[in-house]
């Protein structure tokens, strides 16, 4: 008689949990503890505990249930485990982004139930119920999270952001909220004007909307002691409020060509709406109407006035530098490799600019 003794061991913490689906340019995957380093590559299978990188490239892995996540360049993600059951309730994903900016689109099918999906960025928690976002960290700790829409306009799901004094949750299209550290709630969730789904797409959010920055500034304001606001400095009613509705004047100087996104894909560039009525903005006497002063995160212009001349400045693929008199009344159209920008001066008039640049 012959006895077999059959002893099975457990791969799981050694499958397979998705591949790269897309790669463009440079990447590593780091395993086992750092002792390896894989060169990045279409269709290279992840395990558990991968750690991902990106140099001057942009990876996309694709799980086993369909998730994908996207990574822009020098960004870093850690798959901290992963566990696929055909019961949604015992499957598993969680995930800490290190640095850079990376894009979560969860599955459409649901194989993981949404309480089961941990998401961490240095000090914040992001809880999910859908769900489309981007996710930023950079060198100096802080978080942004965006809560991005469905193809229809509509809300993709849920967000809650979550760090040890308390959440904020997202619901809306382009709502975004920032941490900037782990003991200081998230800031009040602001929605991003200007933004689209091809903007996301291209940029994955480089550089910090305005609009995270003045949530961000108005937090720490309000976290000011009381106790240091001298109440007869200053009369609330000398104030002329009809001052404020003027934005504030920059010069050339202050352009920052580092505020400027040059890993954009050219291959997918933005094509402004035209058909969409923009809102007109006010600096120095000077109506704008397409683009907004002084620094347009969509079309990355900048605008400013220098004693009687209006200067209209870009420069990523080409350079455009415009200076006309600010008194005048302009249609602007500029084509710049691909990228359609329209801007309308003092309610436009006769005179017509069109600027037209290739790569």
């Amino acid at each position: 008689m012959h006895f077999w003794l059959l002893i099975l061991f457990s791969t799981a913490s050694y499958a397979d949990i998705g591949a790269i689906s897309e790669l463009n340019g440079n990447g590593e995957v780091v395993r086992e503890n750092q002792s390896d380093k894989l060169l990045a590559e279409l269709a290279l299978d992840i395990f558990s505990n991968d750690d991902v990188r990106t140099g001057n490239g942009r990876i996309a892995i694709q799980f086993i249930d369909d998730t994908v996540i996207r990574l822009t360049e020098h960004s870093k993600v850690i798959i901290d485990k992963f566990v696929f059951d055909p019961d949604p309730n015992k499957s598993e994903l969680a995930l800490s982004f290190i640095r850079g900016t990376g894009r979560f689109i969860s599955s459409k099918k649901k194989r993981i139930a949404p309480k089961n999906i941990s998401i961490k960025a240095n000090g914040a928690f992001v809880g999910i119920r859908g769900t489309d976002f981007t996710i930023t960290s950079d060198e100096i700790g802080r978080t942004m999270v965006i809560l991005l829409p469905d193809p229809d306009g509509t809300a993709s799901g849920e967000i809650t952001v979550t760090t040890f004094a308390g959440t904020v949750v997202m619901n809306k299209p382009f709502q975004a909220t920032v941490v900037t550290v782990a003991e200081q709630m998230p800031t009040k969730p602001v929605t991003l004007t200007n933004m689209t789904l091809d903007f996301i797409d291209n940029l994955l959010i480089v550089n910090p909307p305005e609009e995270t920055e003045r949530a961000v500034e108005e937090q720490n304001t309000q976290a000011d002691n009381i106790l240091d606001i001298d109440l007869l400095e200053e009369n609330d009613l000398d104030k002329d409020y009809l001052d404020e509705d003027e934005l504030e004047n920059i010069d050339r100087l202050d352009i920052d060509l580092l505020n400027i996104d040059f890993l954009a894909d050219l291959l997918a560039v933005i094509e402004t709406n035209v058909n969409k009525k923009a809102e007109v903005s006010v600096l120095e006497g000077v109506e704008i109407e397409g683009i907004i002063p002084p620094f347009d995160p969509v079309t990355q212009t900048y605008t400013f006035v220098e004693g009687s001349m209006l200067t209209i400045f870009r420069q990523v693929e080409n350079t455009v530098d415009l200076q006309l008199d600010k008194d005048g009344a302009y249609n602007i159209s500029i084509l710049s490799a691909g990228q359609q920008i329209n801007a309308t001066i003092n309610g436009g008039g006769e005179s017509e600019i069109f600027i037209n640049q290739s790569n």
